[in-house]
C-alpha cells in the first residue's frame, strides 16, 4: 500500500473538525450530534433553546470540546446570529448538518397557504446557513462538507392506504419542501465544487418516533422491503461518509437510508 494512501481509519476521522448541527437535540438529530462526537468532531449543537442546546452538548461523547448556541431556523436573524455564536464558539466550522426541521400543519385536505409557505422557510434556512458555511470555509482558505436532511418523501408519493383511517395523509407541504431541498443540493454541488466545499444530502426513510400513532409503524412496515422502521443510529454511517474525506469524490448526491423503500 502507499504511504500516501489513507487507512479507512484516517478516511472517518473527524479528530480536529467541528460540526454545526441544527435540531441536534431532537430525534434524529441527537443520534446524529452523538455520532459526529464519536468520530472526534468538536459539536456545535444548535437548537431554539439555548439551554436545551446546552445540555445535550454536555452529554456528548469523546475528548473534544462541544459547545451549544441558540438557533432558531425559522428565523433569518436567528440564523445568522447562531452561526456566528458558534464560529466565536468553536473558531470556526468545518461541517454544517442542516437537520432542523419545524413540522407541517395540517394535510393535503386542510393546511393553509399561510402553513404550507412557513413549511418551506426551512429550505430557506439551509441554504442560508449552508451560504455561510460555504464563506466561511473559503474566507478561512479550507474545504468543508455541508449535508442537507431530506427524506424518501423528497423522492417519492406516500401510500393513501398505509394512513387511512389511522391519521391524516403524509403533509404535502412536507414532500414540497424535501423534494426542494434535494434538488438545491444539487444545485449548489456544483457551484461549490471549485471552492472545495461538498454539498450532499441525506434523505432517511421510515423513522418514526414515539410520538406518531401506535398504529402507524406497522402499517408503513408492509411497504418496506426490509419490513421494519429505521432506528435512528443506523443513519450515522451514512452521515460519516457524507462529513469525512471517506466521501471527499462525493457531491450533488441524495442518499437514500429507507430499508429498501424506495427499491420497489
Amino acid at each position: 500500500m502507499p504511504d500516501s494512501e489513507p487507512t479507512v481509519q484516517e478516511l472517518f476521522d473527524l479528530t480536529g473538525r467541528t460540526a454545526l448541527i441544527t435540531g441536534a437535540s431532537g430525534w434524529l438529530g441527537t443520534s446524529f450530534a452523538r455520532g459526529l462526537a464519536e468520530a472526534g468532531a468538536s459539536v456545535v449543537v444548535g437548537s431554539r433553546v439555548q439551554a436545551r442546546a446546552e445540555q445535550t452538548a454536555a452529554k456528548l461523547p469523546g475528548s473534544a470540546a462541544h459547545h451549544g448556541v441558540e438557533l432558531d431556523q425559522m428565523d433569518e436573524t436567528s440564523c445568522d446570529r447562531g452561526f456566528k455564536a458558534a464560529v466565536k464558539a468553536a473558531g470556526k466550522i468545518d461541517i454544517l448538518v442542516n437537520n432542523g426541521n419545524e413540522a407541517p400543519e395540517g394535510d393535503i385536505w386542510n393546511t393553509t397557504g399561510e402553513s404550507f409557505s412557513r413549511v418551506q422557510l426551512n429550505a430557506t434556512a439551509y441554504f442560508l446557513l449552508a451560504r455561510m458555511l460555504r464563506d466561511h470555509a473559503v474566507d478561512g482558505g479550507r474545504p468543508a462538507s455541508v449535508v442537507m436532511l431530506g427524506s424518501m418523501y423528497g423522492v417519492v408519493g406516500s401510500y393513501p392506504d398505509a394512513y387511512e383511517g389511522v391519521c391524516g395523509p403524509s403533509p404535502v407541504a412536507y414532500h414540497a419542501l424535501k423534494g426542494g431541498i434535494i434538488h438545491m443540493t444539487r444545485h449548489l454541488a456544483v457551484y461549490w465544487a471549485k471552492d472545495r466545499v461538498r454539498v450532499n444530502c441525506l434523505s432517511p426513510g421510515p423513522f418514526p418516533s414515539d410520538t406518531v400513532p401506535a398504529e402507524l409503524p406497522g402499517r408503513l412496515s408492509t411497504k418496506c422491503p426490509m419490513a421494519r422502521m429505521g432506528r435512528p443510529h443506523e443513519l450515522k454511517g451514512a452521515l460519516m461518509l457524507l462529513a469525512s474525506d471517506a466521501g471527499s469524490y462525493i457531491t450533488g448526491q441524495n442518499i437514500l437510508v429507507d430499508g429498501g423503500w424506495t427499491a420497489w
